[in-house]
C-alpha cells in the first residue's frame, strides 16, 4: 500500500511529465502558452513545497495541507488543459 507522501510524489511526477510533454509542444508555438507553463511551473514547486510540509505534521494538519496542495494540483491540471486549447 502506497503511502501519502508516495502518492503526492506520483502526483507531482505525472504532473511534472505533462508539464515537460507541453513544453515540448509550445517550443515553437505562442509566447502566452509559453507565460503560462512558467506560471504552472510555480504552482508545481508550492505543491512539492506543500507535500514535503505535510509529511512532516501531525496527521490533522496534513489532512488540512494535502487539501490545500489537492486543489493546487486540480488548479495545475486546469491549466494544462488551458495551455492545450491554446495550441
Amino acid at each position: 500500500m502506497s503511502t501519502w507522501n508516495e502518492k503526492w510524489q506520483e502526483l507531482v511526477s505525472n504532473l511534472e511529465r505533462e508539464r515537460d510533454e507541453l513544453k515540448l509542444q509550445i517550443k515553437l508555438g505562442t509566447k502566452d502558452a509559453h507565460d503560462q507553463v512558467g506560471k504552472l511551473d510555480d504552482k508545481i514547486q508550492q505543491l512539492k513545497i506543500k507535500a514535503d510540509a505535510a509529511t512532516t505534521e501531525a496527521k490533522d494538519a496534513m489532512e488540512d495541507v494535502g487539501d490545500v496542495a489537492k486543489k493546487l494540483a486540480d488548479e495545475i491540471k486546469a491549466g494544462f488543459d488551458r495551455v492545450r486549447k491554446t495550441l
